[in-house]
C-alpha cells in the first residue's frame, strides 16, 4: 500500500498539480519546481514571498523567478544537511522563533493582526517558523562546514587587494577610538521604597481582580518593548534572563498569582506566569526604575569636573583615574577603552557610538578629555555620569593595506567563502534531478544549469 501511495504521488508530481478533496470541493495545489524528490509548491513560494517582503529582504527582478530559485537552493543545502546528519539545538530554534513572534506582535500591534497579515493562526505560524528557522540554521551549518578550512596569509590579502579595481576599493568612514570613565550615583532609599510601594499596589490590584496585570504593564511598565505587549516577554529559556529574574520566574506555577518583587540590574520587577512549556516559560512583567536624584547627578558631575581638572594638571592620568574610580567593569580593567561589540575592534564609526558620546567626540582632537556629562547606561538604561577621552581619530579614506589590513582580510576571506559556495552549488545543480514546470521557466536565473 505504501509503495502504491508513493507511485501515485510521483504521478501527481509529474502532472504538476495535486488535487485535495475537501468535502465536495476540489482544491488544486500547483507544483512549480521539483528538486531531487522534493516539490516546491506555488503556495510555498507565495508564503516565502510574503515573509521576505515583511522582513524587507531585497528581491531582485521578478519575485516568481527569484523566490523559487532561492527555495531550490535551500532544498539543495537541506539535502546536504540530511546526508551530513546535521542537527541544530531545539532550544536555540525555539528561542529565535519566540523572538520573531514577539517582533511581529510589536510591529503589527497584536496577535490578531499578525494572524490577519500572515493569514494563519498563531499556532500554525509558530510551527511554520520553527521549520523555517531550523532549516536556516541547518543551512548555515552546512555552509560553515564547507568553508571552515579557509585560511589567509598576509601575502594572500595583499594579492587580493592589488587585484581590486581602483574604483572598487571601499571607502572607510571617519572612525574614532575612545576611552570612558563612568560613575553611577547612588539611588536614594526613598526612591527605592517608592518604587516598591507602587509595585505592591499593582500586585494588590491584580490579586483583587480590580485591574488586569497586562493593563498595568501597558500603563506603567518602564520596559518600553514588553510594556506595549502588556508586559509579555514571550517563551524564553532560563539563560535568556538575568539570574535574579530567572530564579523567581521559573518557580512560578499559578498564572493567577503575582511574584514577589525582584531586584535586578535593570530595576525592580513583579512577574506573572502565562504558560510553561517544557524548559521554557512565557511571563509578563512590570519594570519600575528608581531614579537618581537630580541633586546627586549634579554633585557627581561637579566631582567629575574636579577630577578632570586634576588630570589636565597632570596630577594623574586618565587611565589611572579609570582604574581606581570607574564603575563600568567592562572598561575599567581595559584602561577605559571602549570596544565595538559588533566588530570586536576598538574602532567605532561615529554612528555606532552612543549618541551622548558621539556628540562630545565630534569636535574633539586626539588626547582631548570631554567635560563630564549625564548619559543613559546602554546596558541598564540608568542615568550615569561619564567623561570620555578621544584616543585616536582616523579620517575617512579609501581602504589601504597598512591602515585597514583587518578590513581587507575580511573582504578576502568573504570572497573565498563565496567562491567555494558558488562552486559547490554549481556542482549540486549539475548533478541533481531538477524540473521546472511550464509557466515558471521564463526567467533570468541568478545561477546557471537549472533548466536541463
Amino acid at each position: 500500500m505504501k509503495i502504491k501511495s508513493i507511485i501515485f504521488l510521483g504521478i501527481l508530481l509529474l502532472s504538476g498539480a495535486v488535487y485535495v478533496s475537501a468535502g465536495t470541493d476540489n482544491v488544486v495545489e500547483e507544483v512549480a519546481w521539483v528538486v531531487g524528490d522534493q516539490p516546491i509548491w506555488k503556495s510555498e513560494i507565495e508564503e516565502a514571498y510574503q515573509t521576505m517582503r515583511y522582513e524587507g529582504t531585497p528581491i531582485p527582478g521578478d519575485p516568481y523567478c527569484t523566490v523559487p530559485e532561492q527555495l531550490a537552493i535551500e532544498k539543495l543545502y537541506l539535502h546536504q544537511a540530511e546526508m551530513d546528519t546535521i542537527e541544530v539545538p531545539e532550544a536555540m530554534v525555539f528561542q529565535n522563533v519566540e523572538q520573531q513572534l514577539n517582533a511581529y506582535i510589536m510591529n503589527l500591534g497584536s496577535k490578531e493582526k499578525v494572524e490577519q497579515y500572515f493569514n494563519k493562526s498563531f499556532p500554525a505560524l509558530r510551527e511554520s517558523l520553527i521549520e523555517m528557522v531550523g532549516n536556516r540554521a541547518r543551512i548555515q551549518e552546512v555552509q560553515r562546514s564547507l568553508t571552515k578550512n579557509i585560511k589567509s596569509t598576509p601575502a594572500d590579502v595583499r594579492r587580493y587587494f592589488e587585484k581590486i579595481p581602483t574604483d572598487s576599493v571601499p571607502w572607510v568612514p571617519l572612525q574614532v577610538e575612545t576611552q570612558i570613565l563612568t560613575v553611577a550615583p547612588a539611588i536614594p532609599r526613598e526612591a527605592i521604597e517608592d518604587v516598591k510601594a507602587r509595585l505592591r499596589n499593582f500586585t494588590e490590584q491584580v490579586n483583587k481582580g480590580e485591574t488586569p496585570f497586562s493593563t498595568l504593564a501597558i500603563l506603567y511598565s518602564e520596559d518600553p518593548v514588553s510594556g506595549q505587549r502588556g508586559g509579555e516577554l514571550g517563551f524564553s529559556g532560563r539563560a535568556e534572563f538575568v539570574p535574579e529574574f530567572s530564579a523567581v520566574a521559573f518557580n512560578l506555577n499559578d498564572p493567577k498569582k503575582v511574584s514577589k518583587i525582584v531586584e535586578t540590574e535593570f530595576g525592580f520587577h513583579i512577574i506573572q506566569l502565562i504558560e510553561k512549556r517544557g524548559d521554557r516559560i512565557n511571563v509578563r512583567h512590570i519594570l519600575l526604575k528608581p531614579k537618581v536624584a537630580e541633586k546627586d547627578l549634579t554633585d557627581a558631575v561637579n566631582r567629575m569636573d574636579s577630577l578632570r581638572s586634576d588630570i589636565l594638571d597632570k596630577k594623574f592620568t586618565f587611565e589611572e583615574a579609570v582604574t581606581f574610580l570607574s564603575q563600568d567593569k567592562d572598561t575599567r580593567n581595559n584602561k577605559g577603552r571602549m570596544v565595538n561589540r559588533e566588530t570586536g575592534s576598538t574602532r567605532f564609526n561615529m554612528s555606532d557610538l552612543p549618541q551622548e558620546i558621539a556628540k562630545r567626540v565630534a569636535d574633539m582632537e586626539p588626547g582631548d578629555i570631554s567635560e563630564p556629562f549625564v548619559m543613559n547606561d546602554p546596558k541598564t538604561n540608568h542615568e550615569i555620569v561619564a567623561m570620555v577621552k578621544l584616543t585616536e581619530r582616523i579620517p575617512g579614506h579609501k581602504a589601504n593595506i597598512s591602515d585597514d589590513f583587518q578590513l581587507i582580510k575580511g573582504m578576502y576571506e568573504n570572497a573565498r567563502r563565496q567562491e567555494i559556495l558558488d562552486n559547490w552549488l554549481a556542482n549540486k545543480i549539475k548533478n541533481t534531478y531538477i524540473r521546472i514546470e511550464e509557466g515558471w521557466r521564463n526567467c533570468e536565473f541568478q545561477n546557471k544549469g537549472w533548466i536541463k
